[in-house]
C-alpha cells in the first residue's frame, strides 16, 4: 500500500517473509541510512547511500521523504536450466520515494527487498525536467560490517581481470580494492556475500575499504575517470547482501537470479552441452593455435575429434585457432583478427556440414583479446557465418588485460566493457546461438533473462594446473566465484602427470569437478585418447553426468577446506554427489536421506587411501553397490583429492 506524506526524518523496519532477517531504513537530517540484520544480531550497521555527480549538487543530501509503499511478493520462478529448476522469489519490498528540500528539488527512489536469505536494494532515478542525463562520479553506497570480519577476495583491477587466488585475511587488512561476490564471516559466526544483481550500463561493483574502516563501493571507472554516463530513467544494479548461518548454506543461494526480469523471448531453443575440444593438446605443447606444422585446427584433426565425440557419446566439438590472426605475439596482435575467414588448412563449412551430419554441435571460437572494435565490426558477419553454418555456440575470449574501445583502453569491468558483453549476447539470441565466455564480466544473474547465456569462465581454472593453483583453490569457488553463477572449469584432465602442465589432482577429483563446478556448457576437455584407451570405466561417469539439474543440495563443506554436494538429474531420477578437499585428506560420512523411496544402484569413484595429488595420483577405488536412503556413504578423500558417485535409481 501507498502511503503519502512529507517527511524528513523516518525509521523503518522491513523485515523478511520468515522474520528473521531485517533491513532498517533510516532518513535523517536530510541523508538516508540502511543496517542489516538476521535474529536480532546486526551484521551491517549503519551505512551510507547516495551519489557524487559531476557538474551537480551530491545526490543523496538534503532529502525529504514524499511517499513510501510496502507490499510483499511470493513466487516460484521456473529456471530454463541450471542447478535448481525451481527458485522461491519471495520478499517483502519497500520502496521510498526521495526528494529533495532544495533546488533543483531532484527525485529518486530507493526500492529495498528482503528475503529470508538476502537483502538487496536499488536506486530508481527517472528523467526530470532540468535533470535527463547524468555522468556518475562517486557511488556513496557503504557496507559497513564488522572490520574484524574475516574476507576471502581476489584483487580488482588487475591484468589478469578475475584470474588471481582467493585470499583470506581480516577485513580491516584489506589494502586494495576487490572484486564480488565478496565473501565475510562475521566474528558472530554469520556468513555473508556482497555482490549485485541485473548489471547492465553500468561499471562492474568492486568494495573497498575507506579511511573509516567501512566497506564501501568502488565502481570501475572509464578511461575519462567517471563511473558511468546514464540517460534517464535509470535503475542501477541490484545491491544484494546474501545472509547464511553457514558456508554451506551460502552456496544456493540464488536470490542473483530472482532479481533479474524473466525473459522477454522465446528460448525453449536454447540446450545446455557438453563437448570435448581441439584445445588441451595445445595446452600441453602437442599442437599450436597458429598456422604450422603441428596447427591444431585442421579439417583433418577436427574430422577426427568429431568421430571421438560420436564414439564417446558427447554432444560437441569446440575448436580453438581456425581463423586468421593467430600468428606470431597473438596477445599483442589481437587487432588482426577475422572471424569470417579460415586458415588454409581448415575448411569450416565442410568440417561443419561433416558435424551435422554426424548430429554434433559446433562450438564455435571467437578470441578477441579485448580488441573490442576490430570485434564489433565484424560481429555480425561473424555470428551470421556460424549461424549459416549449423554452428549454434560459441566461445569467445577477451584475453587481453584491457579492451580496447572507442580507441581508448578500458577495464574489462567498465560500463563501456559491460555494453560490449551485452551486446554479445542480445545478438546471439537473435541467431539462437548460445555462450561460453571467457575473460568475461561476471555474473549477476542476466542468465534468467539471456537464458543463451550458458557459462563463463571469471576465475582460475585448469589452464592454471601446473603450479599457479593448489587443491584449495576448487575448495574456494562454491562459496565465492560460484555464488555469480556456473564457471567453464574446463574439467576431466586424465593426463595428470603431463610435464607441461603436471595436475595437482586425484584422477577422481577430476570426476568430481563435473558435479562441483556447474557449467551449462561443460568441456571434458583432455583428449579423446585419455577417455577412450586409458579410462574408460572413469570417462562413464563423464559421459552419464548431466548438464542441467532439478535441485542442488549441499551435504558438507568449509571454505577452502573442502565442498561435497548432490544434485539431481532434471531428466531423470537420478542423482550425482561430488565432492574436493584441500592438501588435507578427510573421510566424509554423506547421509542420503535427500533420495526417494526405493533401491538406487550406487557407481562409486573414490580416492584410494594411498592417493595423493602429488605422487599417487591415479590410485582410485571403484565400485558398486546398492543402497537406499536410509543407508550412508562413508568415503575418503586423499590430500588434493576428491569422490564421485551416480545414484542410479532402479525401478
Amino acid at each position: 500500500m501507498f502511503k503519502w506524506f512529507t517527511k524528513d526524518s523516518v525509521e523503518k523496519d522491513i523485515f523478511s517473509p520468515d522474520g528473521r532477517s531485517k533491513c532498517h531504513f533510516t532518513l535523517k537530517s536530510g541523508s538516508i541510512y540502511y543496517t542489516v540484520s538476521k535474529n536480532d544480531k546486526t551484521l551491517i550497521s549503519t551505512s551510507a547511500l547516495g551519489f557524487q555527480i559531476f557538474g551537480e549538487a551530491p545526490l543523496g543530501d538534503n532529502l525529504k521523504l514524499i511517499r513510501e509503499r510496502t507490499s510483499r511478493h511470493t513466487e516460484t520462478i521456473e529456471m530454463p536450466w541450471g542447478e535448481d529448476r525451481f527458485i522461491n522469489n519471495n520478499y517483502t519490498e519497500s520502496a521510498f520515494y526521495l526528494s529533495e528540500t532544495k533546488e533543483p528539488h531532484r527525485i529518486f527512489t530507493l526500492r529495498f527487498r528482503v528475503f529470508d536469505n538476502a537483502v538487496a536494494f536499488r536506486y530508481e532515478i527517472p528523467p526530470q525536467p532540468k535533470f535527463q542525463q547524468i555522468s556518475i562520479k562517486d557511488e556513496l553506497t557503504e557496507f559497513n560490517v564488522d572490520p574484524n570480519s574475516t574476507a576471502w577476495q581476489i584483487p580488482a583491477y588487475q591484468p589478469d581481470r578475475y584470474e588471481y587466488n582467493y585470499e583470506k585475511s581480516a577485513v580491516h587488512n584489506l589494502t586494495h580494492s576487490v572484486h564480488t561476490p565478496l565473501t565475510l564471516k562475521t566474528p558472530s559466526g554469520y556468513y555473508l556475500a556482497i555482490h549485485e544483481a541485473a548489471l547492465y550500463n553500468y561499471g562492474s561493483m568492486t568494495i573497498k575499504l575507506d579511511s573509516k574502516f567501512c566497506l564501501k563501493t568502488d565502481i570501475t571507472p572509464l578511461s575519462d575517470g567517471s563511473k558511468a554516463h546514464v540517460v534517464l530513467p535509470f535503475d542501477t544494479p541490484w545491491r544484494l547482501v546474501m545472509l547464511a548461518d553457514s558456508a554451506i548454506e551460502l552456496t544456493t543461494n540464488r536470490t542473483m537470479f530472482a532479481l533479474n526480469d524473466p525473459p522477454s523471448q522465446d528460448f525453449s531453443w536454447v540446450s545446455t552441452l557438453k563437448f570435448i575440444g581441439i584445445w588441451w593438446a595445445m595446452y600441453v605443447g602437442e599442437w599450436t593455435w597458429a598456422p604450422g606444422e603441428r596447427h591444431g585446427a585442421t579439417t583433418e584433426h577436427a574430422k577426427e575429434y568429431i568421430d571421438a565425440a560420436v564414439r564417446l557419446g558427447i554432444s560437441g566439438l569446440l575448436i580453438e585457432g581456425w581463423n586468421e590472426g593467430w600468428e606470431g605475439d597473438w596477445l599483442e596482435n589481437g587487432i588482426n583478427n577475422k572471424f569470417t575467414v579460415s586458415t588454409p588448412d581448415f575448411d569450416l563449412e565442410e568440417v561443419a556440414n561433416y558435424a551435422y551430419r554426424n548430429h554434433i554441435e559446433l562450438v564455435g571460437h571467437h578470441e578477441t583479446v579485448g580488441f573490442i572494435d576490430n570485434y564489433e565490426k565484424q560481429l555480425e558477419a561473424a555470428y551470421n557465418y556460424y549461424a549459416t553454418n549449423h554452428v549454434h555456440y560459441i566461445k569467445t575470449g577477451y584475453a587481453g588485460s584491457m579492451m580496447l574501445i572507442n580507441g581508448r583502453r578500458e577495464y574489462h569491468h567498465s560500463q563501456l566493457g559491460v555494453n560490449h558483453y551485452q551486446k554479445t549476447v542480445e545478438l546471439a539470441a537473435k541467431k539462437h546461438i548460445c555462450l561460453d565466455i571467457h575473460e568475461p564480466i561476471k555474473g549477476t544473474g542476466i542468465e534468467r533473462t539471456w537464458p543463451n547465456l550458458l557459462s563463463r569462465e571469471g576465475a582460475r581454472g585448469q589452464e592454471y594446473e601446473g603450479g599457479a593453483i593448489s587443491p584449495s583453490h576448487a575448495c574456494m569457488l562454491p562459496y565465492t566465484r560460484l555464488l555469480a553463477g556456473g564457471m567453464d572449469y574446463t574439467s576431466g584432465i586424465f593426463d595428470l602427470e603431463n610435464s607441461v602442465k603436471r595436475m595437482s589432482t586425484t584422477l577422481a577429483r577430476q570426476l568430481a569437478y563435473f558435479v562441483t563446478i556447474y557449467s551449462g556448457m561443460q568441456m571434458a576437455a583432455d583428449r579423446p585418447f585419455m577417455y577412450e584407451d586409458r579410462f574408460p570405466d572413469e570417462f562413464e561417469f563423464i559421459k552419464q553426468v548431466p548438464t542441467n539439474f532439478e535441485k542442488t543440495i549441499p551435504l558438507a563443506g568449509e571454505i577452502g577446506e573442502y565442498y561435497v554436494v548432490a544434485r539431481k538429474d532434471r531428466d531423470s531420477e537420478d542423482w550425482y554427489i561430488g565432492g574436493v578437499t584441500n592438501e588435507e585428506g578427510r573421510r566424509i560420512h554423506l547421509n542420503l536421506n535427500f533420495l526417494s523411496t526405493g533401491s538406487y544402484a550406487a557407481h562409486i569413484y573414490s580416492d584410494a587411501e594411498n592417493a595423493h595429488f602429488r605422487d599417487n595420483q591415479f590410485a582410485i577405488v571403484k565400485s558398486n553397490k546398492h543402497i537406499s536412503r536410509n543407508e550412508a556413504l562413508d568415503l575418503y578423500m586423499a590430500p588434493g583429492g576428491g569422490l564421485a558417485v551416480r545414484l542410479e535409481k532402479q525401478s
